[in-house]
């Protein structure tokens, strides 16, 4: 193909691929320092398995390719991923997959560890349309991740982040608690993106428990029991477990004393202990039918 005509094709692809980047929501990294700071927060090393979810146009990339062991940057970008390869092409440790992260194995990431005492690292600057699915992914791969350091819209890291009794808090903070130790670490503006998002962004960071903080029985049951407690934030907790469970409001109120709650109690001021008890008198519920 001539200079010319390549140029033309090149130039009718950009505005798919700008679209495919719109509809995800994804605005680009272009700060350098907090690009930097991100990584720091993980300290990657030689004999680390890193992951980045949303590589775009590499500004996490770059520090990781410097100090991991092992990298695997996801990018659903045709175009970006193609990019990324020719960059990157020296860097066998290096590898830049056209890939969706929401379907990512991450469980399995400890097998490809180059150092069998190295962590697995999950980064990444997260498409803020699809953050909440992905983050799913990331908590069902359990202990096959060790840390994870990501950027997401603020209103959803304060989600994460937040504490029984505050409004932010619900079925997205017991989940996400219940499974790691989060920390809100820092906000970032939007001047350090292109394009520029019209929300602010902040950066979390995760460790994965090797064990919940409460004992849990059956992990399903516990969150099919939260998200139902959640269902209906207005109504208190009995009304809301009836809707989201599809029971009798007298059989819910039930279940709520049988776990040592008050009956007028809401979910948003129930703590992980307490959402422990709920899902176990939900379990012998189910049992005693």
């Amino acid at each position: 193909m001539s200079p010319r005509k390549n140029a033309r094709a090149i130039e009718r692809a950009r505005p798919a691929a700008r679209g495919r980047t719109r509809a995800l929501g994804q605005h680009f990294l272009r700060d350098d320092s907090v690009a930097e700071r991100i990584v720091d927060l993980l300290a990657p090393t030689s004999s680390d398995h890193v992951v980045e979810i949303g590589a775009g146009r590499g500004a996490l990339t770059g520090h990781l390719a410097r100090r991991s062991g092992r990298l695997v940057a996801l990018e659903i970008d045709r175009g970006l991923a193609a990019t990324l390869r020719e960059r990157f092409e020296s860097s066998p440790h290096v590898e830049i997959l056209e890939s969706d992260a929401r379907r990512f194995d991450y469980a399995r990431m400890r097998e490809r560890l180059p150092d069998s005492a190295g962590r697995a690292l999950v980064i990444g600057n997260l498409p803020y349309s699809v953050s909440k699915p992905i983050l799913a992914a990331l908590l069902s791969a359990g202990r096959g991740i060790d840390e994870m350091a990501l950027m997401l819209q603020l209103e959803v890291a304060d989600r994460v982040a937040a504490a029984p009794g505050s409004k932010a808090y619900g079925a997205l903070s017991v989940l996400t608690q219940i499974a790691c130790d989060v920390r809100l670490c820092f906000t970032v503006p939007p001047g350090a993106f292109s394009p520029l998002p019209q929300v602010e962004s902040a950066v979390i960071h995760l460790r994965v428990r090797e064990a919940p903080p409460v004992p849990i029985d059956d992990a399903r049951r516990f969150a099919t029991v939260v998200r139902a407690a959640f269902s209906q934030r207005r109504k208190n907790l009995a009304n809301a477990l009836a809707a989201g469970l599809a029971m009798p409001v007298d059989r819910a109120r039930a279940l709520v004393q049988r776990a040592g709650l008050d009956r007028d109690i809401r979910a948003e001021v129930l703590s992980l202990p307490e959402f422990a008890r709920l899902a176990e008198a939900s379990l012998a519920d189910l049992a005693s039918r």
